[in-house]
């Protein structure tokens, strides 16, 4: 195989502007959804344990419908599909000096509704992780169920929903790459383009991979500080520095009980 070694160094070296743009356009895309998903999912995960059937039925329909349709094919659905159906057609918005393309928007919903069904079964499984009986304790010391919930749920469910949320958020910064169908020029579709004019594809996409697999690092210290730092409370368990989770994060699968301290 004749590998372009000087070509690939000088990607990673210097991969010029129009591919950082790409690149932070990919992050800024995976952040929006994730955020906007964690939004649907709290609403929906809330209302998967109503008391109201009705509630209860409409959210769980939810779930079942988006996490049983690609995402690929809800994000075609979105941008292409009902535009051509004369139901809704996205249309480039500036907001605050920023422009938002058509198909920036399109994925970022598109992503986001994807990861409401997602979250909304760990923002439940977080709920339901809580003991029923400080729930009690705490409306008979006369609080609101809001203040129950702010109080008493939520910080107890954070520690239960942020191992499966740091996960999926690591899901959603290589699904982005998806999001290159419907035309949003992130890395992948911008790697695309220019393996087109270069006749560079393998090391192009290597350098792409690299990039994927050094966000999805990045992202992985991050999470495996902020779960030291809910878990703090916790004497037995020493908190560490963001190195020290980084080495454990890389450690082999043999001390796996380890990571999870």
């Amino acid at each position: 195989m004749d590998f372009d070694w000087a070509f690939f160094v000088e990607r990673i070296v210097n991969p010029g502007a129009p591919y950082l743009n790409a690149l932070g356009r990919t992050v800024s895309m995976a952040v929006l959804a994730m955020f906007l998903g964690l939004l649907i999912g709290l609403v929906v995960g809330f209302g998967r344990l109503s008391r109201y059937g009705v509630i209860r039925s409409a959210c769980g329909f939810y779930v079942w419908l988006i996490r049983g349709i690609p995402v690929l094919v809800l994000l075609v659905m979105l941008f292409s599909g009902m535009a051509a159906a004369g139901l809704f057609r996205f249309t480039d918005l500036e907001f605050a000096g920023i422009k938002l393309t058509a198909s920036f928007q399109a994925a970022v919903i598109g992503l986001a509704i994807h990861e409401g069904a997602y979250m909304a079964e760990i923002v439940r499984n977080g709920i339901q992780s809580v003991a029923r009986g400080q729930i009690e304790a705490a409306r008979s010391l006369g609080m609101s169920p809001w203040l129950v919930t702010w109080r008493i749920v939520i910080p107890q469910a954070t520690r239960v929903v942020m191992p499966p949320f740091g996960n999926d958020f690591n899901h959603m910064l290589k699904t982005t790459s998806l999001a290159s169908v419907i035309g949003v020029p992130e890395i992948f579709q911008l790697t695309e383009a220019m393996s087109a004019t270069t006749f560079k594809t393998f090391e192009l996409l290597t350098v792409v991979a690299l990039n994927y697999l050094v966000l999805t690092a990045i992202w992985n210290t991050i999470q495996g500080v902020i779960e030291t730092r809910l878990r703090a409370h916790e004497i037995d368990r020493p908190v560490r520095s963001w190195w020290q989770s980084f080495v454990v994060y890389l450690t082999p699968s043999t001390n796996s009980s380890e990571r999870r301290s």
